[in-house]
């Protein structure tokens, strides 16, 4: 994990444009998703409390995912007293996000709090407390991802969701010939030219390759004890990206 917090502390300004390098720019297509950041179909239980959502994003530092879901609570679902968590391991992502905040609505909002926390060790949200935890391009960087999943599992609520947006694998070979090329030969060097750091956008880039496929993906959100909707996740752009979701289970009376 300390690799990886040097990563961040690295890319933090420049996060959405390593994005655009990695996804060729799709990544801006893919946030504003209805399956992310529309929770309430996912629901097992139907009605919006009268507290709003309690929210979760996880390596979400820069806010960009937080504010998305926020705005989609307060205009579309009606529930501007929807709150949000935004954690990070990583204090230089964060400290990035507070500053993106003060251009929107949530400047000094009371509905938004951050929290430097490891995902797999969330000591200080407690057991059966969110309603919507989400982790976009993050989890791939995750040293236990099991460890992480059972955690998101603990401190969601009966019937709230895990949603999880990622790189994923692309199933036609030769398009997915075509992306790995891409990505181990140009995305370092772009690093290199443009931010001066071949060795972090290198990792970034082994990252990717190295994250489970979807239904290795998948069976790990089940084996947390998520019960999966469909086949358990839906691809974009031909499996460069997808979302995965799960639902804590109500317990029975």
């Amino acid at each position: 994990m300390v690799i990886v917090a040097g990563v961040f502390d690295n890319v933090a300004a420049s996060y959405d444009t390593m994005n655009d390098f990695m996804s060729l720019g799709i990544h801006r297509l893919w946030k504003p998703l209805r399956p992310l950041h529309q929770p309430r179909p996912l629901y097992l239980h139907h009605n919006l409390p009268s507290a709003g959502w309690t929210m979760l994003d996880i390596a979400g530092g820069t806010g960009d995912i937080a504010f998305r879901l926020l705005d989609h609570a307060t205009h579309i679902n009606n529930s501007p007293a929807s709150t949000m968590t935004i954690s990070d391991i990583n204090a230089s992502m964060l400290a990035e996000g507070r500053k993106r905040s003060l251009a929107t609505s949530y400047a000094n909002s009371p509905r938004v709090s951050w929290l430097v926390a490891n995902a797999e060790k969330l000591d200080t949200i407690p057991s059966n407390s969110i309603d919507l935890y989400t982790v976009a391009f993050g989890i791939r960087n995750f040293t236990n991802k099991d460890v992480a999943l059972r955690e998101a599992y603990r401190v969601l609520k009966p019937g709230g969701v895990f949603a999880c947006l990622e790189f994923s694998g692309v199933k036609n070979p030769l398009l997915d010939a075509v992306y790995k090329r891409w990505s181990f030969g140009a995305i370092p060097l772009i690093g290199q030219l443009v931010a001066g750091d071949r060795e972090s956008y290198q990792y970034l880039v082994e990252s990717i390759e190295q994250f489970p496929k979807q239904e290795e993906f998948r069976d790990m959100i089940k084996e947390a004890g998520f019960v999966v909707p469909g086949k358990g996740w839906e691809d974009l752009t031909f499996g460069v990206a997808a979302i995965h979701k799960g639902v804590k289970p109500v317990e029975k009376v």
